[in-house]
């Protein structure tokens, strides 16, 4: 689905403004994103990662480009996964636990897994990896505080079997990174 499609789909989408209401994380008095913008393209990236048409697209920037694969290298093919990040209202990552690797056992990337209800996902937690794609970044320093030195240092991401289910309504952003191959669709 491409975002004209949800354009068209949605009437206009007007561009998310910051509201500065108390408690409301910028995202409205109610707490929640105009149009739920978050679990909209989390939707989106579920139906790209879904389909294998061929097409080329221009911008290649952003979680709307397809098909999966086009996101950030162009002509990549083989990929599976749409590697996102969602950020909480206060500007915080979202984070989440895998089995720990040497004491490594958080990140903030993500693969979404399943839509279902009114904007609940299940999310596939991805490992950060270096660039060598065998060490564990140690992308948390003690008491939880991201290391954003490390985290710049991720380029690459495995796959764990650790899963987390969230309501997408909680966050006001997401972040696509890259196209990868898990190998989790063979």
């Amino acid at each position: 689905m491409s975002f004209e499609d949800m354009e068209s789909s949605f009437g206009h989408i007007a561009p998310i403004t910051h509201h500065h209401h108390e408690n409301s994380g910028g995202c409205g008095g109610d707490g929640r994103c105009a149009l739920n913008c978050v679990c909209q393209v989390v939707k989106a990236i579920k139906d790209i990662q879904d389909q294998a048409e061929e097409e080329c697209e221009a911008c290649t920037s952003n979680c709307f480009v397809e098909p999966l694969g086009d996101l950030g290298v162009r002509g990549r093919r083989h990929a599976d996964t749409r590697v996102f990040t969602l950020t909480h209202k206060n500007g915080e990552l979202f984070k989440a636990l895998f089995r720990g690797h040497h004491g490594k056992c958080m990140s903030v990337f993500f693969r979404v897994e399943e839509i279902f209800d009114n904007c609940c996902a299940t999310l596939r937690v991805l490992v950060p990896l270096k660039k060598d794609g065998k060490t564990v970044a140690d992308i948390f320093e003690t008491h939880g505080k991201c290391n954003f030195s490390e985290l710049c240092e991720v380029r690459d991401w495995g796959r764990s079997n650790s899963c987390v289910t969230v309501d997408l309504h909680c966050f006001c952003a997401v972040q696509c990174i890259a196209d990868v191959d898990l190998e989790l669709c063979d």
